[in-house]
């Protein structure tokens, strides 16, 4: 099993909306780098983190396990969606998505609070210039973050 953080503006997208809808996909990826972990890397039984980012609240707020793995994203072939692509066609797919569904809401950890953790200094996302949507996580990262949800700090 491996472990993920999925970026999500709570807005567009959030751990409420998720746990509503139980299973969704996860659309939209326009990153090369963010495609081809999910291509490559998402497994069914993968453990991922939802991140809200872009809002007053950023941080980590629940877990989602990958369900589907990755297949073409419908919306790339979608005029009238905000995810369209004109370059890409269906027999050769540029951007794809996976299934997630809702596993549980998580005490929020700020990402003041993770780049405050040496032990999480490593981590994706505190490095500076690192901004994909979806990053790979170790084991010991996913679970300094469970510790800290359970904290309860802010």
């Amino acid at each position: 099993m491996a472990y993920w953080l999925l970026k999500t503006e709570p807005d567009t997208f959030s751990i409420d909306t998720l746990k509503q809808q139980k299973v969704s996909c996860w659309e939209g990826v326009r990153n090369y780098q963010a495609r081809n972990m999910m291509r490559d890397g998402m497994k069914v039984g993968d453990k991922a983190f939802i991140y809200h980012s872009s809002c007053k609240d950023v941080g980590v707020v629940g877990i989602a396990e990958v369900v589907k793995e990755a297949y073409p994203d419908h919306f790339q072939f979608d005029p009238e969606s905000h995810y369209f692509d004109p370059k890409s066609a269906p027999d050769n797919p540029r951007w794809i998505m996976v299934d997630v569904a809702y596993r549980q809401h998580l005490n929020y950890v700020s990402l003041a609070r993770i780049k405050a953790n040496p032990a999480l200094e490593e981590m994706p996302l505190v490095k500076r210039g690192n901004r994909l949507s979806i990053m790979p996580l170790t084991e010991c990262q996913w679970l300094e973050i469970i510790a800290m949800s359970e904290s309860k700090g802010r």
